[in-house]
């Protein structure tokens, strides 16, 4: 590809500062969220998810970021899925955010833990309706012979809770993501990308150390 200038970003790349290695990653996190928030134009929450197979086979997808503290980052998914399966036998993941209007992106690696049952309560119960019945319905990642199908399902769930709540399938659930390796990266004009990474073991302190582009 020709190494030609950027368009012009929702800041000017020249009056954005360097990356603040001094920070506390998850309080930078929180920053940069905040603003993809106010830019993007559909789902800031959005991040590549990917899972390895033990044989070290990579998968990725795009899945949606339900809650992040210093715990660690949250999703929501069904446990018999793709994912599911792969997280069973493997539970080290990598994370991207990709914030096209701010031209940001953030690298996160950690591994899975399973979310509280009340937690994973809370949010299901969250969710709308139809969302509620379709986990219900979709054995997701499996084959489907023909749409109707499905829909015939979702109908019957439909019908079946036509009244009363919605339970929340035993087979559907959240992981928690605890990150042991940050990398922000902010796009500087002329690939001459500003990117730093946060590195800790355990609860060690974090090492910092600003990357060439």
């Amino acid at each position: 590809m020709m190494d030609t200038p950027p368009s012009t970003p929702a800041l000017p790349l020249a009056d954005l500062p360097l990356i603040d290695v001094t920070a506390d990653p998850f309080v930078l996190f929180d920053t940069w969220f905040q603003d993809a928030e106010k830019t993007e134009l559909n789902d800031p929450n959005a991040m590549v998810l990917a899972t390895a197979t033990p044989d070290g086979r990579p998968s990725a997808r795009i899945v949606l970021l339900k809650g992040a503290d210093r715990r660690g980052f949250v999703f929501y998914t069904n446990l018999h899925s793709r994912k599911g399966q792969e997280l069973a036998v493997n539970r080290h993941v990598a994370l991207l955010f990709h914030w096209k209007s701010l031209r940001r992106q953030i690298r996160i690696e950690g591994s899975i833990t399973p979310v509280s049952t009340e937690e994973a309560d809370a949010y299901f119960a969250s969710r709308s309706r139809i969302s509620r019945l379709g986990a219900i319905a979709s054995d997701q990642s499996r084959p489907l012979s023909e749409r109707s199908v499905f829909e015939e399902r979702l109908h019957a769930v439909e019908e079946q809770y036509a009244t009363g709540p919605i339970p929340r399938p035993e087979n559907w659930s959240g992981y928690r993501v605890a990150p042991d390796h940050f990398e922000f990266w902010q796009e500087r004009p002329y690939r001459l990308h500003d990117r730093a990474v946060w590195d800790r073991q355990g609860d060690t302190p974090w090492n910092v150390t600003r990357l060439y582009p």
